[in-house]
């Protein structure tokens, strides 16, 4: 399968467990890799035979910056529901979520997760 990769997009959420997290926000960095079938668009170079990269760079904003989850896993789930929803020729998706200011005491980089899912559709 053919893979598109949008990666490194950044966006400001209040998702998480503890109330400053609702209250006050922090970011998120999303990586997406979307398995589609591409050959069609490298022969036509036609963008209807594709999908658009700012129309998934728009879904996952409003997803990300939409309602609070407490959870990063659902945050993730729904990410790729919604691209499934939004881009019915994408057959899987692998969805990254880091969270860089985690409320965990300690140093490190981030904390996120990474799912899989294939559209049902």
């Amino acid at each position: 399968m053919d893979k598109i990769h949008v990666k490194g997009m950044k966006f400001y959420g209040y998702h998480g467990l503890y109330p400053e997290e609702n209250k006050l926000g922090q970011r998120y960095i999303v990586h997406l890799t979307l398995d589609m079938d591409l050959s069609r668009a490298g022969k036509t170079d036609n963008m209807k035979d594709s999908v658009d990269y700012g129309k998934i760079y728009d879904v996952t904003k409003q997803t990300v910056e939409g309602q609070a989850k407490q959870l990063v896993e659902a945050l993730a789930e729904d990410i790729a529901n919604q691209m499934f929803q939004s881009f019915p020729a994408i057959k899987g998706i692998t969805v990254e979520i880091e969270k860089p200011e985690a409320p965990i005491p300690g140093q490190f980089d981030s904390v996120g997760v990474e799912i899989y899912r294939e559209n049902r559709l």
